[in-house]
């Protein structure tokens, strides 16, 4: 698919325009199904014949082309820095919802996305946690959902990790966070360590959910203080 020349931007646009943010609609449908954010020609990237290595290629863009459907090129907002268009692009997509887009992942929302008004009030006025026992804090920032179940906490949670298991035996709790809030709470069976080459070096836990009694001490609780600013390590204890 080439681009149609009155499509292709001048230098003196491309100046003009600075950082954009544009949204890709499916005119048979008349629905967005792409936000993306960049500057010069990147809008019109997508659809070249010749594809720029660094603009990923979802199934839905692959079909769209494949079918020859017509695609209405929008561009949201523009005069942009480029950390204005990682704001508003994450804007855009927690709005329209990734699982409707071919987006492969949600923006930059630097902890500031979408969140209802029980989930802000958590984040800006969660009282700290108080252990009276020792804690085990893993962090599960870029796998936790809001809507997930306990079970799909459990999941993402309990494996694999660069742990010292001799030592992780020895903490009973294990709390799930992200953000700074604990979001689940499991009671401790076993580490062990994983056999797999891929895995090599890593471990993972089996365990249950707390009971009600434990769960109710620390869900939703902050744990911030653990996490100073650069610290990169997922695993905390709490003694």
């Amino acid at each position: 698919m080439k681009i149609s020349s009155d499509y292709k931007l001048s230098q003196s646009t491309v100046e003009k325009l600075k950082y954009y943010v544009y949204i890709l609609i499916n005119t048979d449908s008349n629905k967005p199904f792409y936000v993306g954010k960049g500057k010069g020609n990147r809008i019109n990237k997508h659809f070249l014949d010749t594809l720029d290595k660094k603009v990923k290629q979802t199934e839905k863009i692959k079909n769209i082309k494949k079918l020859g459907i017509k695609v209405k090129k929008v561009i949201l907002r523009h005069g942009l820095t480029e950390r204005e268009s990682l704001i508003v692009e994450a804007g855009m997509i927690d709005y329209i919802g990734l699982e409707n887009l071919a987006n492969l992942v949600c923006g930059h929302t630097e902890g500031k996305g979408l969140m209802d008004l029980r989930d802000l009030k958590i984040k800006y006025e969660a009282q700290e946690a108080i252990f009276d026992r020792p804690v085990l804090l893993i962090n599960i920032n870029n796998q936790f959902r809001k809507d997930m179940t306990k079970k799909e906490i459990y999941k993402a949670t309990r494996k694999y990790w660069k742990i010292n298991i001799d030592r992780a035996n020895e903490f009973k709790i294990i709390c799930a966070v992200s953000q700074g809030i604990i979001r689940e709470v499991f009671e401790l069976s076993r580490w062990t360590k994983a056999t797999s080459e891929k895995q090599k070096g890593r471990s993972y836990f089996t365990g249950y959910i707390a009971s009600n009694s434990i769960r109710n001490k620390y869900i939703d609780k902050s744990v911030i203080k653990f996490w100073l600013p650069g610290s990169q390590n997922p695993i905390k204890y709490s003694e």
